[in-house]
């Protein structure tokens, strides 16, 4: 028996805010190297959204993740508190899957992802 997919508590329209700021904030990404451009728009409980693209550097580890990005300029503005989180990259038939630390960020703040992408 297939499970019913749970009700998203994101307002349609909130959702389509979500999406659009994860696609512009992928605008701006800088990757020289990997030439793979991801935004990401991370909701606050307040209903403030925050954007980050990933931004590489030659020497791997000192890069960081759109999510990341994100995740760092709420808080550092002072809001701890988050609802979901879009992701966007260029892949056209797949899902993009957050990185280990991306994933270890979310699950200390307790982000959820929005896969709706």
């Amino acid at each position: 028996m297939a499970q019913e997919r749970p009700a998203c508590a994101l307002e349609p329209e909130l959702v389509q805010r979500l999406l659009l700021s994860c696609r512009e904030a992928k605008k701006s990404a800088y990757c020289p190297y990997s030439h793979f451009p991801v935004g990401a728009a991370l909701l606050t409980r307040d209903g403030r959204i925050f954007s980050g693209c990933n931004i590489e550097n030659v020497c791997y580890p000192m890069g960081v993740c759109a999510e990341r990005t994100a995740i760092q300029k709420a808080i550092s503005e002072g809001h701890r508190e988050f609802r979901a989180i879009a992701i966007s990259s260029d892949l056209q038939d797949d899902f993009i899957s957050p990185c280990g630390a991306c994933r270890q960020v979310m699950r200390e703040v307790n982000t959820f992802l929005f896969w709706e992408i």
